[in-house]
Parts: C-alpha cells; sequence; structure tokens
C-alpha cells in the first residue's frame, strides 16, 4: 500500500485554481468548523499562530476528515523540524523567508529520503506511515509531499528566477505583507509599488511552470491574482474574522442597552 494521495499537490499539478483559508486560532474543534465551511484548502500556521507539533497534528487530524485539504506551515525551514511535521503526517508544507536557490535546494532534501534527501528514516514511529501499517511508505512518501516556498522580501525576489529552477519545489507563495515591509510601505500591501512587484512575481512563477500562490482579504486583487495565474489563493484569516465578528457583536449589544 503507498502513500496516501496528496489531492492538494494533484490539484496544483492538474493547473485547478484552489481557494483557502489562513487557520490561526490554533484549536481543533475551531479548526474542526472552519474545515466544515468548504474551503479548498487550510493552511494550519505554526510561523505566527500560537502553535506546536502537537496542536499542528490535533488540527491536521480534524481537517484531514473533512473535504478541505491541509497545508501546513512550519516556523522556519529546518531540516529536524521539517522531518517531524512529516512523520506527524503533514504531506503539504509551506517554508517561510526563502531567499536563495541554495536555501530551495535544502529543503528539497529535507523532504526527500535518501539517496535524494536527508529526512531521516523512522517510519515505524511515524503517523505518516500510519505507525508501519503502509508497507510501501518510504518508497512512495517522496512523491506526495508538496513543497511550497514563501518569497517576501527583495532578496527573495532578486533569487527568484534562480528559485523556479529548483526541482522539486511545487510552488511559491508570495507574502504581501513581509514583503510590503521590506520594502518601505510596512502595513501597506496594497500600495502600488508592492502590488506591482507582486503582480511582475507571479507571471515569473507561473512561466517558470510552478504554483503561484497568495494570501490578500482584498477580493479585487485576488481576482487579479487569479487572472494572472494563481493557483492557492488564501482569501480569508480565521483570527481577523472571529475578532471581527465578536467585536461587531459586542457593539451591537452595547447599542441595545444605551438605548434603554
Amino acid at each position: 500500500m503507498p502513500a496516501p494521495k496528496n489531492l492538494f499537490k494533484a490539484n496544483l499539478l492538474e493547473g485547478r485554481v484552489q481557494t483557502g483559508c489562513w487557520v490561526g486560532l490554533a484549536d481543533p474543534y475551531v479548526a474542526e468548523i472552519t474545515a466544515s465551511a468548504g474551503f479548498d484548502w487550510l493552511l494550519i500556521d505554526c510561523e505566527h499562530a500560537p502553535n506546536d507539533l502537537r496542536s499542528m497534528m490535533a488540527q491536521l487530524k480534524v481537517i484531514e476528515a473533512s473535504d478541505s485539504r491541509p497545508v501546513v506551515r512550519l516556523p522556519i525551514g529546518e531540516t529536524w523540524m521539517i522531518k517531524q511535521f512529516l512523520d506527524a503526517g503533514a504531506q503539504s508544507l509551506l517554508i517561510p523567508m526563502v531567499e536563495s536557490k541554495e536555501q530551495a535546494e535544502a529543503l528539497v532534501a529535507a523532504v526527500r529520503y535518501p539517496p535524494e534527501g536527508v529526512r531521516g528514516v523512522g517510519s515505524a514511529l511515524a503517523r505518516a506511515s500510519r505507525f508501519a501499517a503502509i508497507g510501501d511508505y518510504l518508497t512512495t512518501a517522496d512523491r506526495e509531499i508538496c513543497l511550497l516556498v514563501q518569497v517576501e522580501n527583495r532578496a527573495g525576489l532578486a533569487a527568484l528566477d534562480e528559485i523556479l529552477t529548483v526541482e522539486g519545489v511545487d510552488g511559491v507563495f508570495v507574502g504581501p505583507a513581509d514583503l510590503a515591509a521590506d520594502m518601505g510601505h510596512i502595513g501597506q500591501p496594497m500600495h502600488p509599488d508592492v502590488v506591482a512587484a507582486i503582480e511582475d512575481a507571479l507571471i515569473r512563477i507561473k512561466d517558470a511552470g510552478k504554483a503561484p500562490g497568495i494570501l490578500s482579504t482584498n477580493m479585487d486583487f485576488m481576482k487579479r491574482c487569479v487572472e494572472l495565474g494563481v493557483l492557492f489563493a488564501a482569501t480569508s484569516i480565521d483570527v481577523t474574522l472571529f475578532a471581527s465578528a465578536i467585536r461587531a457583536e459586542a457593539k451591537r449589544a452595547r447599542e441595545l442597552v444605551s438605548e434603554q
């Protein structure tokens, strides 16, 4: 029996646009609610949300049981951490702050078993192999891993063309917030200079045969990004959705009392 088929990766390879949501509330119960909403993919954020390996795995389980496909963003692209997250069952990884071809090559090696890579062989202990119940896991796991690298500063954009030549990088995610900050426009991801840089990057990614990705809650901008070839598009963030909704409800409650 081979490793589970990665439907998120399969859809990218087929050129299907997938819409997603950022999952940052760091709770499996909330993740399960979000997984029932109908998004194509959900990003479990371990970079800026208070997630560790165990909390990530708990959310991974409930998302896997839904029709949404899980993607996990690590806090950093360290080989030992990648190994742990893969063994826990994550198949699609987003790695932040990739700035060079050499870094991208090291990440490819980290997600592959020897002799093609350096991933440690401990599948008998791993949830990814169903604790050794998947007999062919070691020989089939590599092809189902989806590696997404995040380019989000001027150094990454300068190295983008070289990063795009790296075999084994399945997609490149452009990070508007960090890019805006690095370009001197912190808090202004829709600044014309930032938008122009993003659009140029998305075109280059698509032309290189990689899957472009992005996160933005600006729907007009997202429509433009999809027109440019974005294949994994995150349009919502659970934290901001909840914060906005609960504040609005509190405001309504205060208004009810003030009317008395």
